[in-house]
């Protein structure tokens, strides 16, 4: 099926895909009124400022000054274009589009289409896994998953994979369907090639866990080494390289299948390891993800925190679990979220737990091993020190601690009360367990704080340009501009009206005009434009998010009279142009000098003589009832007019 009009295949994606089941694959939603609301993605977000309009079919965050509908949505969460994104949620609808003319399956932009690349990375991941699963290749692959008790439904689940030890077994593959070699680079899949060598697979002799964006589409993997295999890798685990669908400091291995009983416990259980991961799901824990060979940084706690209240963080417990404890501290200190660690004991990590103890040791554990991250810190910088009889080394512990809490973003001056109720509690607890008094505790996170602010002054003064967020596209519009399309959207039939009087290259404000004229265009081909129709008109995201801004912005107003509001913008309309088309004019409006009836005369003679200059009338009217303009004038122009000379004679 192909369709003879981009705006057909538009319109039936906009209907087939509901907003709030979008969004809310991203981002928790609760309702409120007719709406619903949850954390904007796009910014630190502690209060739900983005909303979800489910009538409108539109979202919008208030405080990054971003809306849309889903084309735009998934633009700003995919980074895609429309095209792209539109292909997407096609797919996502089960919705045939047009065939492109190049490129297999569809694909029409190569290595650089987002969509192909999804593509790309679906179909190797479905290569590896049907490889693990028949080919004898992969008995090794088999013989180590069993080894480590991973069962056959979790291999089905995660869609576990191996890779043949061979240089080009992904690319002899990808050759025979028709994909293109600059994409599997594109993705990782594949090394492009040294200078005077040939290209080779990046996961040769591998067994492969796939990682999945929140939507559950493969966008890397990660690949463990097997012995029998006979690489000569020196890498026990690799992952992905960063490529246009996979950065790990955005991804947490698992939380596709464990977004929803995430959801439902409010709480996360985070990991360090692929089989970690695994072997909690494997054994009743639905909400365990983990971190891709990195760090835990503040984009994870990002994400989670918009599917849970609690993050559990699992630690092994050797010595190099104890160490990444120590790296990543400052982080969760610093974040707004409810924070509990567990360090296992006997040095082991969550899947030798798991299978030597079982899966009630492992949730008594996560019930009575945990403690909050402030708690966990102080143990941390207290090992080995008696705070009460070692006052220099329990001083300087207590001065890291409040080092991390100074840097904590939220925690200032001018934030909320309940952020300010959250500090008060870490300066108690502190203060109690190193026996200080809590004024004195105060005092010194205020020093250090002032210290900081000394330090980066200058950096944020220099930085505050570059990093301020652009501008509203209306956000340079006449007030009657925006009033103007605020009422179109309400009450598309006020537009006959206005086009009498204003003419689309008479609005200032590129992205006011350019949703006006289209609302003329629209008219002119019989059909009423409706704010649903003008947003099916634009694939630029700006423009859409100021449609749903003066849609938003309308509604609020509950126009009682459409009618006489037009006569009121065309008011201002007229007043603006005057005063700059006549700047003269301004000392007589402005102080007031003239009673309506004279600056309603005032304004009319101003703009017949805009008309003529533009050709728009004759110089008078044919049945000569009122004298020409010009007559009515002085030479010196109507700003030196007195208020009795701009009115036309009485006859």
């Amino acid at each position: 099926m192909s369709f003879s009009s981009s705006l057909d295949a538009k319109e039936l994606v906009r209907q087939a895909i509901d907003i709030v089941d979008l969004v809310g694959k991203y981002v928790q939603l609760r309702r409120q009124g007719r709406n619903y609301v949850g954390l904007c993605p796009w910014h630190d977000d502690t209060r739900p400022s983005l909303q979800v309009n489910p009538e409108r079919q539109s979202f919008k965050c208030w405080v990054c000054d971003i809306g849309g509908d889903v084309f735009s949505f998934v633009m700003k969460m995919d980074g895609v274009t429309f095209p792209e994104a539109l292909a997407m949620l096609a797919d996502q609808a089960g919705i045939p589009l047009k065939p492109a003319k190049e490129g297999p399956r569809g694909a029409s932009g190569g290595a650089s289409d987002k969509r192909y690349l999804y593509q790309v990375m679906a179909w190797a991941e479905k290569q590896f896994h049907e490889c693990l699963l028949h080919d004898p290749e992969a008995e090794p692959a088999r013989k180590y998953l069993r080894e480590r008790a991973i069962s056959s439904a979790s291999v089905s689940r995660f869609r576990l994979g191996f890779a043949p030890n061979r240089w080009d077994w992904i690319q002899r593959r990808a050759a025979k369907e028709g994909f293109d070699l600059k994409a599997l680079e594109a993705v990782g899949l594949v090394v492009a090639a040294p200078e005077g060598g040939n290209p080779y697979d990046r996961f040769r002799g591998r067994v492969l866990f796939p990682i999945r964006d929140v939507q559950g589409r493969p966008v890397g993997l990660g690949g463990r080494v097997l012995p029998e295999s006979g690489s000569t890798s020196p890498a026990k685990y690799i992952n992905s390289p960063e490529t246009p669908l996979f950065a790990k400091s955005n991804l947490l291995y698992g939380l596709d299948v464990a977004r929803d009983p995430i959801r439902k416990s409010r709480t996360a259980v985070v990991m360090e390891g692929y089989t970690d991961c695994i072997m909690a799901h494997q054994n009743g824990f639905d909400n365990a993800v983990a971190v891709l060979g990195t760090a835990l940084g503040s984009r994870h706690v990002q994400i989670l925190k918009r599917f849970a209240d609690r993050i559990l963080l699992v630690l092994d417990g050797d010595e190099a679990g104890q160490r990444r404890t120590n790296e990543v501290l400052e982080l969760f200190v610093a974040e707004n979220v409810d924070l509990q660690i567990v360090t296992l004991p006997d040095n082991l990590d969550p899947c030798d737990f798991l299978r030597a103890r079982g899966a009630d040791a492992f949730r008594e554990q996560l019930m009575t091993a945990a403690v909050d991250a402030l708690e966990h810190a102080f143990r941390a910088a207290t090992r080995g020190i008696d705070i009460v009889r070692d006052v220099h080394a329990g001083s300087e512990a207590l001065e890291r601690l409040l080092g991390i809490v100074a840097k904590a973003p939220r925690l200032r001056l001018d934030t909320t009360r309940d952020d300010r109720f959250r500090e008060e509690k870490i300066l108690q607890r502190l203060a109690a367990s190193f026996r200080v008094g809590e004024r004195d505790v105060r005092e010194r996170l205020t020093a250090i704080r002032r210290a900081g602010e000394r330090r980066t002054g200058s950096i944020r003064s220099r930085e505050a340009g570059a990093e301020a967020a652009p501008p509203s596209p209306a956000a340079t519009a006449d007030p009657w501009e925006r009033g103007l399309l605020e009422l179109l959207m309400r009450h598309p039939e006020c537009l006959a009206g206005a086009r009498a009087v204003v003419g689309a290259e008479q609005i200032a404000s590129a992205g006011c005009r350019s949703i006006y004229a289209a609302c003329c265009r629209i008219a002119d081909a019989g059909i009423v434009p409706t704010f649903e129709r003008l947003m099916l008109e634009f694939d630029d995201p700006a423009v859409k998010s100021l449609l749903v801004e003066l849609d938003e912005t309308g509604a609020a107003r509950k126009i009682a009279d459409p009618q006489a509001l037009l006569e009121e913008l065309i008011k201002s309309f007229e007043r603006s142009k005057a005063l700059k088309r006549y700047p003269g004019t301004a000392g007589l409006l402005r102080e007031g000098r003239l009673d309506e009836s004279q600056e309603l005369d005032l304004l009319r003679s101003i703009v017949q003589q805009e008309r003529i200059r533009h050709g728009w009338v004759a110089p008078w009217r044919s049945d000569r009832s009122r004298a020409p303009p010009e007559r009515r004038a002085s030479a010196a122009g109507p700003a030196m007019v007195s208020p009795g000379a701009m009115r036309a004679p009485k006859e």
